[in-house]
């Protein structure tokens, strides 16, 4: 009883500090698509509540008949207890040491699928308690899949990013509900509250996203005799490395009953069934995946047009094959984009301000005129709580194999920071409890990176180029230095790997708290009051009695200038005295 009472502070203590919501980003590129025959998903968890922390899970074994409690990630409510498993694995944000990782976005979807509350398992509980139980990704289908259909779904449309060292899958679920049948061929017919889904494996070689838009279209239906395919009904078949598409049984035939679909079976479309399209889910949604896809594939720009909102156009692809093979570090810089060289281009229009700041302050919406506009929602968002890339290599044990390069706050100006899956001790600066949203904390990283963006915000274009110094430097030699360090891990003693890792991880984040301590100190006597103070050879300029050179005082842009006079000119217009 004892480790189920530790278990259960631990998810209470993980749900109140990490309320998530449906405004997230997932790339998925598989090992053929990368440099080093890596797998790797991308994750950004964005919410003006959620607080950036790298929550940990310890493996742990149970005797026979323990239970534990669910508890909905978002509100931090109890659910219900279900049985726990004889053992678990440890778990380090959303990797746990098979090198299994998951991700979400939340699209949402038809309200009656999830509108009327009903007994069932959550999103995130289903991405916690499956990394806990998974050792792959097929395997975390599997776990997934049966307890939304043992114990029922409760949330929101959802889609899942699932990999491990040799595949990527994308998985897309909503609520399946005991609603009156609306199509009388299926009065009989008995459904009772879970979920529907589908899931497809991206094929190698191929780069893959969601964004808070339901992605998965037509799909593979399950024949006699080829197992490339299948439903839940033949589950069993799902290790069979030729299945690259599994989906519920009842995800068509449920659709019919209620109503909303009655074309041919080879016809059905999981994203324009559950989740129909409009303006937002495409300019807010999809466009963050067009933006991925239009870094990595030179033929993306014919699908600009729909990115913008036209749902008439043609639509984006739920994969795509990149021009270039794509390492690390590009991974971390394609999580970083405000819609540069697009027509989206937050940098270029007024509301970026005299400084060309990509961000726009909430509410999204809003009217002038009797007319409704929006703001972009770009991948880099400034709520970001955390955000991380998850990468899996099947060429080292587990323990060493799986990073998950972790980051707190807005992707764009953060530094992802490399956390061995084999952890069993997490840093200090990312440390649960240490801090909070309404609690400042100085050994905080979540904080100490805010300090720092918040002020760039203010004189952007100049500010974040010295932000990204530090930051290319820092991860630069993260990349490096895990290099070295896999040659020693993975030869070391099985009693000596935890300490190796734990020391190997916490000290690159203390080596980052290091320096982002720095760079806020430097910016902060760079640009004090809107000046630029001159530096010379890295130190800054001083006159010949050591005092400080006279700053720089950079004008507006002349593009500025020419607004105010339209807004204010004759009350600051230079006059000649007679």
């Amino acid at each position: 009883m004892k480790s189920l009472k530790c278990f259960l502070l631990l998810c209470l203590a993980t749900v109140i500090a990490g309320n998530q919501a449906d405004a997230c980003t997932n790339f998925l590129f598989t090992k053929g698509a990368t440099t080093d025959g890596s797998t790797m998903i991308s994750y950004a968890a964005d919410s003006h509540t959620l607080y950036g922390e790298l929550y940990y899970r310890k493996a742990a074994s149970y005797p026979e008949g323990t239970m534990f409690m669910l508890v909905d990630w978002d509100s931090g409510r109890p659910l219900f207890q279900i049985p726990q498993v004889a053992h678990t694995y440890s778990v380090v944000g959303n990797i746990n040491e098979c090198q299994l990782a998951i991700g979400e976005t939340t699209y949402g979807g038809r309200e009656e699928c999830w509108k009327d509350e009903v007994k069932g398992i959550d999103y995130g509980s289903l991405i916690y308690v499956t990394l806990q139980r998974a050792a792959n990704a097929r395997e975390a289908i599997q776990v997934m899949t049966s307890l939304v259909e043992q114990y029922g779904y409760c949330s929101e449309g959802e889609s899942f990013s699932i990999c491990d060292p040799n595949e990527v899958w994308i998985l897309e679920m909503i609520g399946k509900r005991a609603a009156p049948i609306q199509d009388a061929k299926y009065a009989k017919k008995q459904y009772k509250d879970g979920a529907v889904w589908v899931a497809r494996r991206i094929p190698d070689g191929y780069v893959s996203g969601h964004a808070n838009q339901a992605r998965i279209t037509t799909f593979p239906l399950e024949k006699k005799k080829s197992y490339t395919a299948i439903s839940s009904n033949n589950m069993k078949q799902i290790n069979r490395p030729e299945v690259e598409c599994v989906y519920a049984a009842d995800v068509i035939t449920y659709a019919r009953a209620c109503g909303w679909f009655d074309g041919k079976d080879e016809e059905f479309s999981f994203a324009d069934t559950y989740c129909p399209l409009t303006f937002s889910g495409i300019r807010g949604c999809d466009a963050r995946v067009y933006a991925m896809f239009n870094r990595v594939n030179s033929g993306m720009k014919k699908y600009e047009k729909y990115a913008m909102g036209d749902a008439k156009a043609e639509r984006l692809p739920l994969w795509i094959k990149p021009d270039h093979k794509i390492d690390v570090l590009e991974a971390m810089a394609l999580m970083r984009d405000h819609y540069e060289g697009t027509a989206m281009d937050m940098t270029q229009d007024l509301g970026a301000g005299p400084f060309a700041c990509p961000y726009r302050w909430r509410p999204m919406n809003w009217e002038f005129d009797g007319k409704k506009y929006i703001h972009e929602r770009a991948t880099s968002t400034q709520q970001t709580g955390f955000s991380f890339v998850a990468q899996c290599r099947g060429w080292l044990p587990n323990k060493v194999g799986g990073i998950i390069w972790f980051g707190v706050d807005d992707t764009y100006s953060t530094c992802y920071c490399p956390m061995y899956c084999g952890i069993t001790k997490i840093p200090r600066c990312f440390a649960e409890g240490n801090g909070s949203m309404t609690e400042y904390s100085e050994t905080s990283a979540f904080w100490l990176f805010n300090r720092v963006t918040n002020f760039v915000y203010s004189r952007y274009d100049a500010m974040i180029k010295d932000l990204q110094k530090v930051q290319s430097k820092l991860e630069h030699n993260f990349v490096k230095d895990v290099q070295h360090f896999d040659e020693k891990a993975k030869n070391a003693k099985p009693e000596e790997i935890n300490n190796l890792l734990n020391d190997f991880s916490n000290r690159q984040a203390e080596r980052m708290m290091k320096e982002w301590t720095a760079l806020d100190h430097f910016l902060l006597v760079k640009y004090m009051d809107g000046n630029i103070k001159k530096e010379k050879n890295g130190k800054f300029e001083t006159t010949e009695t050591g005092n400080c050179a006279f700053p720089d005082q950079p004008e507006y842009p002349k593009s500025f200038y020419e607004q105010i006079v339209k807004d204010h000119g004759d009350v600051v217009l230079e006059k000649e005295v007679k």
